[in-house]
């Protein structure tokens, strides 16, 4: 096993040099950030040698908007994706033929990890467009040989439909919409075995193990974490096997370490805790090197009983930069997540509102179950003080409530909008 791994991290390391390499010889900015950090390519001889390397932002790459990290000429790029954010200026994110082959090839291997095979049926019920998810689902499960369904996000009932009639096995989508769909379910007084699902794979946005469990039981599946950037190619770059002890990471195309808030403390050897950071070893069109994610999470290198020996990331707890400072006190969304999807009468859906009158105020819009909405006054009032109770613990701050009916909060299609900051608008 550790012998097998090192033969990973020398290869690793191999790759690493040429990259640099090849960054260095192809991109301008790549060049100057390395010489104002005193280095050239022969000085990164191997792994060991990675913490030497400038990181690399969001900001890099929207400062360079939209070509300037391209190394290779315009007539190589076969595709463009960008980010999904609808603030700034957009993360551009080039393709030659070959990324896009890769690209394919490893969401084959995500989807085989979690028992998927080509006599599956594949609904991709992610977003299709600039935003890499329907895509790498896509070419994955083809690549595979499965059936591919290309429902795209939206129209809510005929996505239902479709995963009745015609018989969906596997399930692509954001962990939000899935709550959605098998909300629509109930509603509609569906039976969960009326599916023929076996799995999901859930993406896209941070979410709990509460969450999972909800899922789980509202669509008769097991439920899958998948991890991508739309910086190191778009989903694929990490799954859940069925332990669920993490997400591995593909190490022949990625080096994945983690650094503290400060971007002092760097572990590439496992056990360490904080911001994510990957390295790409194949991208021809726009190599990126020690990107900061803002992902939070750990990894690791421990033998994993499903046999691969890639390394694991744990499930992504929350990003840096969407981290709330309330009153001196840091709260991430998933902490909040994880307390609301564990009590009973509360429904799938809430949201979290920051405002300011004198002092930081927080307050949490929950939905209730429509059998808690039906009940006593009492028994809401219990509710709201468990919830206040037991976001108290975790926070260790006071919190106001504000239980509301089944239906109140807006549902997504993509990516959830948990989180309202009012603050930003004083």
């Amino acid at each position: 096993m550790q012998k097998k791994i090192e033969e990973i991290r020398k290869s690793q390391g191999k790759l690493l040099v040429k990259n640099v390499k090849y960054s260095w010889d192809n991109i301008p900015y790549y060049k100057q950030k390395m010489k104002e950090a005193g280095l050239k390519p022969e000085d990164i001889k191997g792994l060991e040698d990675i913490h030497k390397l400038p990181f690399l932002s969001k900001a890099d790459l929207r400062y360079h908007y939209p070509y300037g990290l391209i190394a290779t000429p315009l007539d190589n790029v076969v595709r463009f994706h960008s980010s999904s954010g609808t603030t700034g200026i957009p993360t551009v994110v080039p393709y030659t033929k070959r990324d896009i082959e890769l690209w394919a090839e490893l969401n084959k291997r995500c989807l085989e990890t979690v028992g998927a095979t080509h006599k599956d049926i594949v609904q991709v019920s992610y977003g299709y467009g600039l935003f890499t998810g329907g895509l790498g689902l896509h070419y994955g499960a083809e690549r595979l040989g499965a059936a591919v369904i290309p429902t795209s996000s939206g129209n809510t009932m005929r996505q239902i439909k479709i995963l009745k009639d015609m018989k969906t096995t596997t399930l692509a989508c954001t962990p939000s919409y899935a709550l959605m769909l098998s909300e629509v379910i109930k509603s509609n007084e569906m039976k969960v075995d009326e599916l023929s699902l076996k799995r999901g794979v859930f993406g896209a946005e941070p979410w709990s193990e509460n969450m999972r469990k909800r899922i789980e039981k509202g669509l008769g599946l097991e439920a899958f974490d998948i991890y991508g950037l739309t910086e190191l190619c778009g989903p694929g770059v990490g799954i859940e096997c069925s332990e669920h002890n993490g997400l591995h990471t593909w190490s022949d195309h990625f080096i994945v370490e983690t650094i503290d808030k400060d971007g002092n403390k760097t572990d590439v050897d496992g056990e360490g805790k904080g911001e994510l950071v990957f390295t790409t070893l194949q991208r021809e069109a726009m190599p990126v090197l020690r990107y900061r994610t803002k992902d939070l999470s750990w990894i690791t290198w421990e033998e994993c009983a499903c046999g691969l020996l890639h390394p694991r990331i744990g499930r992504i707890t929350g990003r840096s930069d969407d981290m709330l400072i309330v009153r001196g006190v840091n709260v991430f969304p998933s902490q909040i997540e994880e307390v609301l999807m564990e009590l009973k009468g509360v429904g799938d859906h809430y949201q979290i509102i920051v405002d300011r009158d004198i002092l930081d105020k927080l307050m949490i819009k929950v939905e209730v179950t429509n059998e808690i909405f039906s009940d006593s006054i009492s028994e809401l009032i219990s509710l709201e003080k468990e919830i206040k109770k037991r976001l108290f613990e975790m926070l260790s701050l006071s919190v106001d409530v504000e239980l509301v009916e089944p239906g109140q909060i807006p549902r997504p299609e993509g990516k959830a909008k948990r989180v309202i900051d009012l603050r930003k608008d004083m």
